[in-house]
């Protein structure tokens, strides 16, 4: 594999870059272990957490599979070029897939409530106490929703979109933070959905979630989406 010295902004995603490339052109092959944290950090120069998150972009992307004790896999190429990286290079592509996410995710939530465990439900309650993390936070609610639903497909589609929004997202979050009433708005909102999946209301899921999207998105509008 061709390292590259990473020397500028967003580490990790460079990292993340640089790591999908290989895989993509088969200089990793699918089965084959990635090199140890340690040893890329070495490679690339830069910190162990900005090789974890790059990891943990792969792994959004359904490009790695992480086995606890044993490290980072690749995944077979007919998994993540379904999932996997989608090129968002202009405002168009963003609309598009939040569209998708807007399609996908109401019905999630109508699943979620029928299919909840405690888990999920311990996920989504800690995911809200802890929104002032920003894009983080928000990032593992939804995902614990669609882990919710018992279906893999959806859980590896919602990581995926996520992380192709995830630069739009987070200047969303940016706006967030710097507005109280948006966050405020934004936790009710999310403790809504909590509360409808936690009591089993399916259609107060589909159309506590349809608000909240239909918000999210006036708010990325207004930045430029």
């Amino acid at each position: 594999m061709d390292i590259q010295k990473i020397t500028t902004r967003k580490i990790s995603e460079q990292v993340a870059e640089q790591l999908e490339q290989s895989i993509v052109n088969g200089s990793i092959s699918a089965g084959e272990k990635l090199q140890s944290v340690r040893e890329l950090t070495g490679q690339f120069q830069v910190g162990r957490s900005a090789v974890r998150d790059a990891i943990a972009v792969l792994k959004g992307k359904g490009m790695v599979e992480v086995i606890q004790g044993e490290g980072a896999f690749v995944c077979d190429p007919r998994r993540w070029q379904t999932f996997g990286a989608y090129p968002l290079i202009d405002a168009k592509s963003i609309q598009d897939l939040y569209a998708v996410r807007k399609m996908m995710e109401v019905g999630i939530a109508e699943q979620a409530a029928l299919k909840r465990g405690n888990k999920q439900l311990d996920a989504m309650k800690e995911a809200i106490r802890q929104f002032d993390q920003g894009w983080e936070a928000d990032y593992r609610f939804h995902i614990a929703l669609a882990e919710a639903t018992d279906n893999d497909v959806l859980v590896k589609l919602m990581e995926s979109i996520s992380q192709n929004m995830k630069e739009a997202l987070i200047d969303c979050h940016r706006v967030i933070a710097e507005n109280a009433e948006v966050a405020e708005a934004i936790d009710a909102q999310h403790r809504s959905i909590y509360e409808a999946i936690k009591n089993k209301d399916t259609d107060g899921a589909r159309e506590k979630m349809k608000e909240h999207l239909n918000y999210v998105e006036q708010l990325l509008q207004a930045g430029g989406m």
